[in-house]
């Protein structure tokens, strides 16, 4: 499974931009596909997640600002943030967990893309 991630760049505060996340290869389903964060220095964090249901799940520095949606035909992940700020400046890297045939599923990340959010 290979994961294309693009949208990043440069924006000032309060601005917006949109994330997109393409999953190929053999895939039987996805079943949660998510974007996390990496500032320097820090942790990779959780942004949101979206399960196959819909449902989905954002941190507390991304919930009102940020959505998540997914087009199942097309296997792609988006992330919408609007209102950003300074500290939302990290490379975001997409995820998803996916059944790559009967009984077997992995876990599997894409090479990340830079939002710097100027002040």
């Amino acid at each position: 499974v290979q994961l294309q991630a693009s949208g990043g760049g440069l924006v000032q505060t309060g601005e917006s931009l949109r994330l997109s996340c393409v999953a190929s290869g053999s895939i039987l389903s996805i079943n949660e596909m998510g974007w996390y964060r990496q500032a320097p220095g820090k942790e990779r964090e959780l942004v949101a997640v979206i399960i196959s249901d819909g449902s989905t799940n954002y941190a507390d520095s991304a919930k009102g600002r940020f959505t998540i949606s997914r087009d199942n035909a097309k296997n792609t992940v988006y992330l919408q943030m609007n209102s950003l700020k300074p500290e939302d400046t990290a490379v975001y890297y997409c995820n998803v967990a996916a059944t790559i045939r009967v009984g077997v599923r992995g876990n599997y990340w894409g090479q990340g893309t830079q939002v710097t959010v100027s002040s």
